[in-house]
């Protein structure tokens, strides 16, 4: 995500769940949809400097990344770090978002082969 008009869009219509480190909003797609999954990041400075913030980001995309399949197509997902979000612990990033998610409805159950 990169335009304001997006994130914005998921802010406003998706639903939201939070936790300590992390807020999500979702807006989930249309069931057509074949559109790719996007997400977006929002890290402010209230989280820290820029060293910081930069940080912050690499760490939550590496968290998200394994989650992407279980998103539905075409759900457009923002993902607002908290200022605890900087001084949390890898795995506990992963298991809030995964949460945040969960609660959000936008984690589907993993397709066993």
């Amino acid at each position: 995500m990169r335009r304001s008009s997006d994130f914005g869009a998921a802010v406003r219509r998706g639903r939201r769940a939070g936790s300590r480190t992390v807020v999500v909003h979702v807006l989930p797609s249309d069931a057509s949809s074949q559109a790719p999954v996007v997400v977006g990041f929002v890290v402010s400075k209230g989280v820290g400097g820029a060293v910081v913030r930069n940080r912050t980001k690499r760490r939550l995309r590496a968290v998200i990344r394994p989650l992407l399949p279980r998103l539905a197509p075409g759900t457009r997902v923002v993902v607002r770090a908290q200022p605890g979000a900087a001084l949390a612990a890898t795995p506990a990033l992963d298991r809030d978002v995964t949460r945040a998610l969960e609660r959000a409805g936008a984690l589907r159950a993993v397709e066993q082969p």
